[in-house]
């Protein structure tokens, strides 16, 4: 017989040389397999029966087994004419450990490693793991700990299997200990320095860790220190070398970057050329350097880009506008030219929708405002992604585009979204401090079997409150984007079971409505609704604040009726439904209790709040609410024995006599304070206070000016609202590492001001009340949950008992 043999070892694809009479091969027989099935062998072996075999052909056999990777050693022999292969199987990978970790997850390394060839159930390979360490180290040395040690452990097991266990040691993090900018007089390290992400420790370095190194943020600070300079003139500024040295204790790194600052240039002429489209004055307007100003590349930049952008909105998908500016050293002047390059005019073909797995096609493509057939728009698609993301039925919305094969003047466009839970079905117990235990059952769907239909119905039951509602809205009832919506409600509350933290009466209100909203822009929408209802008040003597009994035994009627008409205006450029970072709202409303309701009264309601980007993910929020209301008509009080009725916010007196025009309704009254409203004061005791009962005279009890209630049933005066009130808030939501995605929680430092007044007549901004606080909104699986702490910093004589650091609320609240 006639033995074959090679060993090729794979790192250096080398081959063993050995002699071989040609042969014909009538078989063939494979040795030593165990897991490798024997058609994966014959599928990368290329070698047939009948086939001739030579010493090349064995050689390149051999080594295309090797390159599988299965095999640790690769034989071939002769029997007779059957070729026998002999292979030694490497070992599988039974299990996978990585301990120590704690800058990266485990389940990212183990992604990565499964990338490089590492992981459980793939064959084990020497040469892999020695990559897999290598790059374990680097990226922990982009993370700036250079004391990191990689070990691996290899443990072999029964059945050619073997354990492989990663124990890493990270280290300390290399701190930045001095950064030196070598070779700039124009301007201090500090002004350069400010906007770098590399520093050295200072008071907020354990929350920007700007005093770690990593060579990441080096590169970006090194283009930042040029764009500095650039921005300001330098138009030939360079940066010479970067010098980057570590301790030899590997704890400490010192940076050193040598600039050539050059010399400051103007521009001397600006220039337009290539295929421009439109006028050469209407692209003009865009260009942001003029004759005479001070090289600035930012504004070279966003020359390029705003023509870009025009082209893309009429069109053009793939303009080229390319910036070249040429320096004239001698006179230290910069001409500018910009080269335009439009390319085809294109129109969209077809867009298509990925991922949305329950929400129908149509229910996207209404909301899209770039249309099958019609010209490339970049202003129509990125309306139409906020359009999409206002729905609040995805977690993500992205739009590519894509060319049509064999065509040059068509694209595709993409919708890729990623479809988050629209509604619940609720059985549930929820808190909140001030509606005490709450018991809910609902069913609340806001597109409802993916039409985007809102559908809700549910009831609730708390400490004071029993309430059952019903709502239905179809936001396109037609094409354009008319929607009607039905409601109905019943409510039963007493208020007398919160003490002194409301008004003490109670009510039981039932109501049906119908609205229709009509879209006016894309930005603006009119509301407008009719609905009945009725409500019945019941007060009582000597605990309802005085000012309330008298109202209701002036005007004659516990039994309130109502035919209610409004009309509403929404402003919305928001870029988003759940957590916005730049636009905003305005909205107006106004609610009339139409003729022929018990008490004719009409209420107006206006927000503006704005969202701005700020510096590396702060959002600042500026938000102001006013609400104000009246009665209208001849309606009179009827005959009544009680001419007195307290006064809030001051001392004076209003009676409700016989013949008199009749108040506003105290049910309709604005209140102040609350975990949505004013935060750091309980809900809804802000503003007018009155007193229970009547003194010995039958004259009601006025309160104090600290909001006693002397000789009354209760020693504090309870809040009864105003016709009058304003709020304001500034917050800023914050950045922070642990919460990487907003559309879930959101964490933020508020600052709220605001007052509930008698009437408008009765507004003094020396009674506004005022909290500073930090509060987070979190959209948790049980419902909203909302936890703020507050501190009052601004209060009015009575309001120190209604004072509340900590407030939450959480549950599905209907």
């Amino acid at each position: 017989m006639k033995r074959i043999a090679a060993l090729i070892l794979l790192a250096s694809l080398s081959t063993s040389a050995f002699a071989l009479e040609p042969f014909v091969v009538s078989d063939i027989r494979i040795e030593g397999l165990n897991r490798i099935s024997a058609g994966t062998v014959f599928n990368y072996l290329q070698i047939n029966k009948g086939d001739r075999l030579t010493t090349d052909e064995a050689q390149q056999a051999i080594r295309a087994l090797y390159n599988t990777k299965f095999f640790s050693d690769v034989e071939l022999d002769r029997d007779g004419n059957i070729l026998v292969i002999k292979v030694t199987e490497r070992p599988s990978i039974a299990k996978l450990n990585i301990r120590g970790n704690h800058d990266i997850k485990t389940d990212d390394l183990k992604k990565g490693l499964k990338d490089i060839g590492l992981a459980e159930g793939e064959t084990f390979d020497r040469l892999a793991l020695d990559r897999v360490q290598q790059e374990l180290i680097r990226q922990y040395y982009n993370r700036g700990k250079y004391n990191v040690s990689v070990i691996p452990h290899v443990t072999k097991l029964d059945r050619n299997r073997v354990s492989v266990d990663i124990e890493i040691r990270e280290g300390k993090v290399a701190k930045i200990k001095e950064v030196n900018i070598v070779g700039n007089t124009a301007f201090t390290d500090k002004e350069i320095e400010k906007g770098f992400e590399s520093g050295t420790t200072n008071l907020l370095s354990w929350y920007s860790k700007n005093d770690q190194y990593s060579q990441d943020k080096l590169s970006g600070d090194l283009k930042k220190l040029q764009s500095y300079y650039m921005d300001r003139g330098y138009a030939d500024f360079s940066i010479d070398s970067t010098q980057v040295t570590i301790a030899p204790d590997k704890r400490a790194m010192y940076i050193a970057a040598d600039v050539v600052q050059g010399d400051i240039y103007h521009i001397s002429g600006t220039h337009l050329l290539g295929q421009l489209i439109l006028p050469e004055e209407t692209l003009r307007k865009l260009v942001f350097v003029k004759d005479g100003d001070l090289f600035n590349r930012r504004a070279v930049e966003a020359t390029s880009d705003s023509i870009k952008a025009l082209l893309a909105n009429i069109g053009y998908a793939f303009a080229k506008v390319n910036s070249v500016p040429k320096l004239d050293k001698e006179h230290k002047t910069v001409d500018v030219t910009w080269y335009i390059q439009p390319g085809p005019r294109v129109y969209v073909r077809r867009v298509i929708f990925q991922g949305n797995t329950r929400t129908e096609d149509d229910v996207l493509r209404r909301e899209m405002r770039q249309l099958e057939g019609s010209w490339y728009s970049q202003a129509a698609i990125d309306r139409s992604k906020i359009r999409l993301q206002q729905l609040g039925f995805f977690k993500t919305v992205k739009i590519d585009k894509q060319t049509v094969p064999g065509s040059d003047d068509e694209v595709d466009l993409t919708v890729k979204v990623e479809e988050q839970s629209a509604g619940s079905l609720t059985f549930g117990v929820g808190y909140s401090q001030y509606s005490g235990i709450i018991l809910s059952s609902s069913v609340s769907e806001n597109n409802f079997l993916g039409t985007g239909d809102r559908f809700t119905i549910g009831a609730e039951r708390s400490d004071y409150l029993t309430s059952i509602n019903a709502g239905y809205y179809n936001p396109y009832l037609t094409e354009n984007g008319i929607g009607i919506g039905y409601n109905a409600t019943f409510s039963k509350a007493d208020y007398s079971s919160l003490g002194d933290q409301y008004a003490s009466y109670s009510n039981s209100t039932k109501s049906l409505s119908t609205t229709l909203g009509v879209p006016i822009t894309d930005f603006d929408r009119l509301s407008a609704s009719l609905g009945i209802g009725s409500t019945k008040i019941n007060t009582y003597e000597g605990y309802t604040p005085q000012v309330l009994v008298d109202y209701i035994n002036a005007l004659g009627h516990q039994t309130i009726h109502t035919w209610t008409g409004s009309l509403s205006w929404v402003h919305d450029t928001r870029n988003s439904y759940w957590a916005p970072t730049h636009g905003g709202q305005l909205t107006a409303g106004v609610n009339v209790a139409l003729p022929g309701s018990t008490v004719q009264y009409w209420t107006f309601n206006a927000e503006a709040n704005h969202y701005w980007p700020l510096w590396k993910g702060f959002v600042l929020y500026l938000d102001g609410k006013v609400g104000y209301g009246d009665t209208y008509g001849n309606q009179k009080y009827a005959d009544t024995t009680s001419d007195y009725a307290p006064a809030s916010g001051g001392n004076s007196q209003v009676g409700y006599k016989a013949g008199q025009t009749i108040a506003f309704p105290f049910w309709m009254n604005f209140y102040a304070g609350g975990v949505t409203d004013l935060r750091g004061f309980q809900d809804n005791t802000l503003g007018p206070r009155a007193c229970g009962g009547a003194n010995t005279d039958g004259t009601p009890i006025k309160p104090s000016p600290t909001g006693f209630c002397a000789n009354s049933p209760y020693y504090y005066a309870q809040p009864i609202g105003g016709a009058f009130k304003v709020l304001g808030t500034a917050e800023v939501y914050l950045p922070l590492p642990f919460l990487k995605d907003i559309n879930t929680a959101r964490v933020s430092l508020f600052m709220d001001v605001g007052q509930a007044y008698q009437n408008v007549q009765n507004f003094s901004a020396k009674q506004l009340d005022a909290s500073v606080g930090i509060s987070l909104h979190w959209q948790a699986p049980i419902g909203p949950l909302i936890i703020s702490l507050g501190t009052p910093i601004r209060t009015q004589p009575g309001d120190s008992q209604y004072e509340e650091r900590i407030q939450f609320t959480f549950g599905s609240q209907f």
